[in-house]
């Protein structure tokens, strides 16, 4: 009785050892001018069922030009340390042009002091 246990549970684990696919990420070009988009993922047993399965998913209502199935493992992304070296390392608000809003408003009062009658005598 208790061989039997062990043997099913050795089963079942082979079972799900088996159903655990691995993710595919799928990328769409729309047209050939265009670049790849990300569209979403899928589970496949292999690349042939994941590239059908994307044609299936991702392509039936909208034209493609080109299609990339890639295996997520071999995404290569920065590690969390990495990431922060990505991050804005300093405030450089200067750079932006919404700093100069102020200057609009400037201008207004100096024309308008320009068009005192005081100014104009």
């Amino acid at each position: 009785m208790e061989e039997a246990r062990q043997n099913t549970s050795q089963q079942s684990q082979q079972g799900e050892s088996k159903m655990n696919y691995p993710i595919y990420e799928v990328f769409i070009q729309r047209d050939a001018n265009t670049a790849f988009v990300h569209q979403g993922s899928l589970l496949a047993p292999n690349e042939q069922v994941a590239l059908f399965l994307a044609k299936e998913n991702f392509t039936r209502r909208q034209p493609c030009y080109n299609l990339w199935v890639v295996e997520r493992k071999h995404i290569a992304q920065p590690s969390p340390n990495e990431r922060k070296a990505l991050e804005k390392l300093e405030d450089k608000q200067y750079r932006e042009t919404k700093g100069y809003g102020y200057l609009k408003k400037k201008w207004r009062k100096y024309d308008q002091e320009q068009l005192t009658e005081k100014n104009l005598l």
